[in-house]
């Protein structure tokens, strides 16, 4: 953890095992308190811990990566051990940083100050705010990208109907709103509204609310039934009213009558809690200038890689964070007559001549030459010559028979991708397009593969995903030595 987050913590790692998916809100309460059981087996008491100041993170990683795939198959399913640009030095190998370690690594900003309080985040988006890192005086807050309430013009030109919004008033209380039109929020809203913002989602709640919540749910977390998401079941009733909670939940297929008795749940429930009936629910703004990458998509993937190439304030931003400056060429064994170019990163590579550039990407790339241009290789052996046009390979282990010159390549117009999954017995190559939405294609296979990334995923969860990633790096080593 200190290699990560440059600070020591107590790990503790549990699984969501409810059918159907419990929501992210439901599934706080549930790996919250999960983790509170496994913490006491290895004498962590977590809420004694909280109540004396400590801070406390949970990082969601649900979801199966199909829009990313098929790079969450070649790590077996671990969506956010997918890596990135930057190295972790683990005893005396370099290792690439993984998705989750970044947000950690990020998120762990924000800890001394919400002593008390627990945090959540997801394992997919990595943001550096503008505004510095705030404190919150309410229960629950959210962050956001603060800015002056738009005029209609401004809104619709900025499409913010197509957000999530936080809401702020004068008194720096916050009202959630999901995905409205102007005039729709300009009806919900009070007048006194003074900033608006689009949420990040992510929220932190004192630990008298989560407390309060476990009891609340406590049926629901024994029976492990219903699926609750934090913004429509928790914050939204908790700050509109009955009528216009009721209307905006219809837009999402949910009946009016189910809808009320939720919104009178939560209402009886923030009566009890917050008798002087003051808001529960708060703003962090992280700043309009906030940079903000989300590695959830295969070509935002690919992008926001190649961002730290580009000269930009953000692709700055980025490579100082990954500490790619001032060096962006590290811990490489290259030979002499290799020339890269100034802008291209190339990390713990071995690579015997050739060209890398411009605008590329290598980390842990082995093969006795390669001529590569807008391209990102990740983790990537082969005993032949590489050869690649803004293309993406990504644990790649490729070996040709004895004296055939055949390359590793990718195609000529762009966009090839290629990850390798490796399993007891099997090694599979899944190729795939920067264009294709994996999200949309996933039950059926693609660019002749043998198998559909549904197919890989299924293949993947019965299997130990240490021992695959361990196969996965003799394959590695076998060739390069």
């Amino acid at each position: 953890m200190v290699s990560v987050t440059g600070a020591p913590a107590t790990v503790i790692v549990v699984h969501e095992d409810w059918h159907g998916g419990a929501g992210n809100g439901l599934g706080t309460l549930y790996a919250f308190q999960k983790a509170c059981i496994k913490g006491s087996a290895a004498g962590v008491d977590i809420k004694a811990k909280l109540a004396a100041g400590a801070s406390v993170a949970i990082y969601h990683t649900a979801g199966k990566g199909t829009r990313l795939a098929p790079l969450p198959g070649a790590e077996n399913n671990n969506k956010p051990g997918v890596k990135l640009p930057s190295l972790l030095q683990i005893k005396d190998a370099f290792e690439p940083i993984t998705v989750l370690e970044a947000v950690m690594r990020q998120t762990s900003s924000y800890g001394p100050v919400r002593g008390g309080r627990v945090s959540v985040f997801w394992g997919d988006q990595v943001f550096v705010p503008s505004a510095g890192i705030k404190a919150s005086e309410h229960h629950a807050d959210i962050l956001a990208a603060l800015r002056p309430m738009p005029t209609k013009s401004e809104w619709e030109s900025e499409e913010l109907h197509q957000y999530g919004l936080i809401a702020v008033d004068s008194k720096g209380d916050a009202m959630q709103l999901e995905k409205v039109t102007y005039e729709v929020a300009t009806k919900y809203l009070p007048e006194d509204i003074i900033s608006v913002g689009t949420s990040l989602g992510s929220f932190s709640m004192s630990a008298s609310l989560i407390d309060a919540l476990l009891d609340e749910f406590s049926s629901e977390l024994i029976a492990k039934t219903a699926s609750y998401d934090s913004d429509p079941h928790f914050w939204m009733p908790f700050t509109l009213k009955r009528e216009d909670y009721i209307a905006v939940m219809g837009k999402k297929e949910t009946d009016a009558e189910t809808a009320g008795e939720h919104y009178d749940r939560m209402a009886a429930f923030r009566t009890k809690f917050k008798p002087d009936g003051g808001c529960i629910l708060g703003c962090v703004d992280v700043g309009r200038g906030a940079y903000w990458w989300d590695y959830g998509r295969l070509a935002l993937y690919f992008e926001y890689n190649q961002h730290v190439t580009e000269d930009s304030p953000s692709a700055h931003a980025l490579r100082t964070f990954l500490r790619l400056e001032p060096k962006r060429c590290q811990s490489n064994k290259n030979g002499e007559t290799l020339e890269t170019d100034s802008h291209s990163v190339v990390l713990n590579c071995k690579l015997g001549s050739g060209r890398v550039g411009p605008s590329c990407v290598l980390v842990g790339v082995s093969a006795p030459s390669i001529d590569v241009e807008g391209c990102v290789l990740i983790n990537v052996s082969s005993n032949t010559h590489i050869y690649g046009r803004h293309g993406l390979l990504y644990n790649v282990v490729h070996e040709s028979d004895e004296g055939a010159a055949t390359p590793l390549t990718a195609d000529e117009d762009g966009g090839y991708v290629r990850a390798d999954v490796f399993m007891p017995g099997k090694h599979v190559q899944m190729c795939s397009k920067l264009s294709i939405d994996g999200g949309k294609v996933w039950k059926v296979p693609v660019q002749d593969n043998e198998m559909s990334f549904e197919g890989v995923y299924k293949a993947n969860q019965p299997l130990d995903p240490s021992e695959c990633s361990a196969l996965a790096k003799a394959a590695h080593a076998r060739l390069r030595k």
